[in-house]
Formats: structure tokens, sequence, C-alpha cells
């Protein structure tokens, strides 16, 4: 039986209520103002996966270069792939500041040399 603690899930739900998803308890949790625990990730399917470069578990990554590791909404990881370190800046061989992408994700002109070029795409066979 549900307590009278405001706090416990359980509380708001009656015995036979179909079992809220994932992002009904976030969305109820934001609507209450709670941003703490599960409220202070955002419901499943708001922020999708970035798209990029695969980064081989064995390739020496440069300075300025990082794995960024994610998962799907189901907690299933997928591959790593190349991003810029936040605050780094590439420069050109004239050592002019190169532009990075607003989602700092690595485009294949500017991975660093001998990465194998293999694009990671999440939810495509």
């Amino acid at each position: 039986m549900p307590g009278n603690d405001p706090n416990d899930l359980a509380a708001y739900f009656q015995p036979g209520d179909p079992e809220p998803t994932g992002a009904q308890v976030i969305n109820a949790l934001h609507e209450a103002g709670v941003r703490t625990g599960l409220g202070a990730f955002n419901p499943p399917g708001t922020s999708p996966p970035l798209e990029g470069l695969a980064v081989p578990a064995n390739f020496k990554l440069p300075e300025g270069y990082v794995r960024h590791h994610q998962v799907t909404d189901e907690g299933v990881p997928i591959e790593p792939i190349l991003m810029f370190a936040p605050d780094f800046t590439l420069f050109d061989a004239q050592g002019r500041p190169i532009a990075m992408p607003a989602n700092r994700v690595v485009p294949p002109a500017l991975a660093p040399p001998g990465l194998p070029l293999r694009w990671v795409r999440v939810g495509t066979p």
C-alpha cells in the first residue's frame, strides 16, 4: 500500500493503473518542479544521439580530440564518436584558427591522420 510520503512515486498511482513510461514520470517530476534524481534527466527522445566518425578503442587520439560515449534511451551503448575537446582550437597551416562545428563533432575533413573514416549512424541498419 502506498504511504503518505509525497516523494514516493507509489503515492501517485492506484493499484491497476497502467505502469507509467519513463517519459511520463520525468515529465510529471518536471511539472512538480523536481530537477533532482530522475528529474535531472530529459525525457527519452528529447536529446537524440549524435552521429559522427567512429573511434576504434586502440586509436591513440591526438591532443584536442575526445571519444564521445553515448547510450540509447533503452540504455544500449553506442559506439564512441570523435569530437573536439571543449575549449580546443584547431589551427590551419598558416596558424589561423579553424571554426569548430557548433556540436563539436569532428567532420571527416578535420579527422586526425590515420583514423579510419567510418560514420556511426544511429537508428539506421
